[in-house]
């Protein structure tokens, strides 16, 4: 199979921590030149200075504050006044707060709405003429098997991820004709600080030991562990790579089989 990202660019999202460090390393590995894009600066700085030993290459990142899209739409745009096309663009966002969805308010879905779906579509329209001129374009959003089966006490969460996918669907069919792929990874419980807050929220709620809500959850994967970051960011690197040139549209759960659905 052809991995080999060294002629691709590559702008990862939410990429100082968690699923989205790890997917930025992953790309490196493969070759591909790492934009990372968060808000915090130092972070970014260190992270680039790991990933210039990874590639070889001056790696670069972008400061921008998720919940203020236009300074999502600004920071990338500006990027590509004097910068090459990006072909890579992974869509990765810290998930909503967890609650449920009787006791959501407004500004909690306005809020992840802007987060998740609003930032995709304003990065996505930046970088699409760049992917076609390049005939070259991989768009993955880091979603939830919520997409497949709604995760309880996840409300808003389960409501935004689903119109994410639903995006993404309609994404692949109109840019599909320009060999731009677009697809969804729905990592299932994975080894980061958002699952030690979901683990330790439903202990301090339900008055169990946090090792009592571990194991609970892990009763649910047949393959008895959590995820690492690593592990999604495979599945990522895989989908960005020239050998997924034909895979588009799709919802790939990485979730060591507790998804009940097919």
């Amino acid at each position: 199979m052809e991995l080999d990202l060294s002629a691709r660019t590559a702008l990862v999202c939410g990429s100082t921590q968690g699923i989205g460090k790890a997917c930025a390393r992953q790309l490196a590995a493969q070759g591909a030149h790492i934009i990372l894009m968060a808000r915090d600066e130092e972070k970014l700085k260190e992270e680039v200075l790991e990933l210039n030993a990874i590639n070889g290459l001056r790696n670069d990142y972008l400061v921008a504050d998720f919940s203020d899209y236009k300074s999502v739409k600004e920071a990338v745009e500006l990027y590509l006044q004097s910068r090459n096309a990006i072909h890579i663009l992974v869509n990765n966002n810290g998930g909503p707060p967890a609650g449920k969805i009787t006791d959501a308010t407004p500004e909690a879905f306005f809020s992840a709405f802007t987060q998740h779906l609003i930032c995709n579509q304003v990065i996505t329209q930046a970088v699409v003429e760049g992917m076609i001129n390049s005939n070259y374009g991989r768009v993955i959003n880091i979603i939830s098997t919520s997409v497949k089966a709604p995760l309880h006490g996840l409300g808003v969460s389960n409501t935004i991820r689903a119109s994410v996918a639903n995006w993404a669907k309609t994404l692949a069919n109109e840019v599909g004709k320009y060999g731009i792929t677009v697809n969804n990874v729905l990592p299932g419980a994975t080894k980061t600080g958002r699952l030690e807050q979901i683990i330790r929220n439903k202990a301090e709620r339900t008055s169990q030991s946090l090792t009592d809500v571990e194991g609970e959850m892990l009763q649910e994967i047949p393959l008895d562990r959590f995820a690492l970051p690593e592990e999604i960011a495979n599945a990522v690197g895989f989908l960005a790579s020239p050998a997924a040139a034909y895979i588009t549209g799709i919802n790939l759960p990485v979730d060591g089989g507790r998804t009940a659905s097919l």
